[in-house]
């Protein structure tokens, strides 16, 4: 077996625990005279996978925050208490956590596009039902569930898609667009959410809309999206056995028309784009996945994860706090209407989608600045190795800023509502917490990603079993928080409680973070070299 052939096989005994069936087909296919490609996707399918992975993903924040402007309906037509209404809430995060847990792990043993497809059928029904559903409160909890499993796996899929065909020094320009598009959701749903429920006086149509979202984005997905896992079909760069329901929906036409027509299947369209074949599994245990889906767990334990989670979490957990708290306090301290409160989530989404683009950019710069600062040459061909890159550092830069920046958000958006100051201010400080909120939680969930290579679905596992389950029990303390110690005070805490235990999670990632990675992958820690020692080294490599 040649040397680049041995670089795709996982070399370190965490990654074969977490992914044993990864690249292991993919080994005799590889040529001895050049380094193997990391994808065979080129930059314009690349941006394709960009926008449908988006409006894909859209379902989740979507159905989450078009739900909010629905909450006094929903009290009156079933004829409940406020907090049994929000129970459905803690029910779709509870869900929205098991989703992930269950699809993400399976996606990384058996493909993304098979899970995609199975989710977004699931969206579909759990919609349809909620639209059908007129007077019974248990089925409303029931359906919920239903469609916070079809909607939340998407996250977890979107992202091993990503790690699949982009290596890591480029994965922020791909992640920024994708969260752009995925968080238009968060942005549209609650004005969409308001502006249904002050029109119409009624919450049906929203389930409508959603079904008609899910139904084309389930075509959208089977036309478009091929199979891009690397341990069922490799880089792309062979289509020799490609089954056919790895095919997207059009690219199976296409090959069958060209098949017909006797000429090779042409793989510079996205849609025909990949394979060799996934290797045989031995076990039950392997052939199910059902090894990585106890990996999911595993993740949550391990030092430097627990830090990247910890962070990712409580950015999750103050932001669901925010979007919770907003209708009660936009219509108890401002008297608006359900139009003028969906509305009001329009700053925050703004401030979303421009974070996103954000990220993406700087999360890209920060690892050029961080390869340059070490004299590391990024390989753009085949990917770096993160077990010798600081991934850590590159990815936690300019954090302490975000952070006090994000404490002061929270801290001022407290006492402004507890004030009533003019509208504005909190309208304003919701853009910044939107913008500064996605930086947080985009970097570290792609840093979580960057430190589980073999199994990207079941890193973002991971991340949502710890994200949803903090947001969950933000949401249940939510009320009698808020009625024991007021707005001014609870946000203030709140902001707090993220800005100085992240930042101590962050100082420590910087410290151990690498060190801790090295040693679970069974490693020794890393010399500490000069600079000129590193250069020799990194020529040394070059040179063979």
């Amino acid at each position: 077996m040649s040397k680049e052939a041995a670089k795709i096989l996982p070399t370190h005994a965490d990654d074969i625990e977490l992914s044993k069936h990864a690249d292991t087909s993919q080994c005799e296919t590889v040529g001895a005279s050049a380094p193997r490609e990391y994808t065979s996707f080129t930059r314009s399918q690349r941006r394709q996978l960009q926008l449908l992975l988006g409006l894909a993903a859209i379902t989740s924040p979507l159905t989450a925050t078009i739900y909010f402007p629905l909450l006094p309906l929903l009290r009156a037509h079933f004829h409940t208490s406020a907090q049994a209404i929000n129970l459905t809430i803690t029910l779709y995060i509870v869900f929205q956590a098991i989703s992930p847990v269950i699809f993400g792990p399976l996606s990384d043993v058996h493909g993304r596009r098979p899970y995609f497809l199975a989710t977004l059928a699931l969206y579909v029904i759990g919609n349809l039902g909620l639209a059908l559903n007129e007077s019974s409160y248990a089925v409303l909890l029931v359906l919920r569930a239903i469609q916070s499993l079809g909607a939340s796996a998407a996250y977890a899929i979107s992202f091993g898609v990503v790690a699949d065909i982009c290596v890591p020094s480029e994965r922020g320009g791909m992640l920024g667009p994708i969260g752009m598009a995925l968080n238009l959701g968060t942005c549209i749903g609650p004005v969409v959410g308001g502006v249904v429920a002050y029109t119409s006086g009624s919450y049906v149509w929203v389930f409508w809309a959603l079904f008609i979202v899910g139904g084309v984005l389930f075509v959208g997905v089977g036309a478009f999206l091929p199979e891009t896992a690397r341990n069922m079909v490799g880089n792309g760069s062979d289509t020799s056995l490609y089954k056919w329901w790895q095919y997207s929906w059009a690219g199976l036409i296409r090959s069958q028309v060209k098949a017909r027509a006797s000429t090779r299947t042409d793989d510079a369209d996205l849609t025909t784009a990949l394979p060799p074949t996934a290797a045989s599994h031995n076990a039950v245990v392997q052939r199910y996945g059902l090894s990585n889906l106890v990996a999911c767990f595993r993740i949550i334990f391990y030092k430097d994860t627990f830090l990247t989670l910890w962070i990712h979490g409580s950015f999750y957990t103050v932001d669901y706090s925010f979007v919770a708290a907003s209708p009660d306090i936009y219509k108890d301290v401002y008297h608006w209407n359900e139009l003028y409160i969906g509305l009001s989530y329009l700053p925050r989404g703004i401030g979303i989608i421009a974070g996103s683009y954000f990220t993406g950019k700087l999360m890209d710069y920060n690892y050029r600045t961080v390869a340059r600062s070490i004299g590391w040459t990024i390989d753009k061909v085949s990917g770096d190795d993160l077990l010798e890159f600081p991934i850590e550092r590159a990815r936690t830069r300019y954090s302490y800023i975000m952070l006090i920046i994000s404490t002061a958000t929270m801290i001022g958006y407290g006492w402004s509502i507890q004030r009533s100051a003019h509208p504005t201010v909190p309208l304003i400080l919701q853009f910044l917490q939107g913008f500064w909120g996605t930086y947080g939680y985009t970097t570290f969930s792609t840093l979580l990603v960057d430190s589980f290579p073999q199994s990207p679905s079941t890193a973002s596992a991971a991340t949502s079993i710890t994200r949803c389950a903090m947001a969950a029990t933000g949401v249940a303390v939510l009320q009698p928080l808020l009625n024991a110690a007021g707005r001014g005070w609870y946000f203030t805490v709140l902001g707090v409680w993220s800005g100085v235990l992240s930042a101590l999670a962050v100082a420590l990632l910087n410290w151990k973070g690498l060190r801790w990675r090295r040693a679970r992958n069974g490693l020794a820690p890393q010399r500490s070299i000069s600079r000129s020692e590193y250069n020799a080294s990194v020529g040394t490599k070059t040179a063979k």
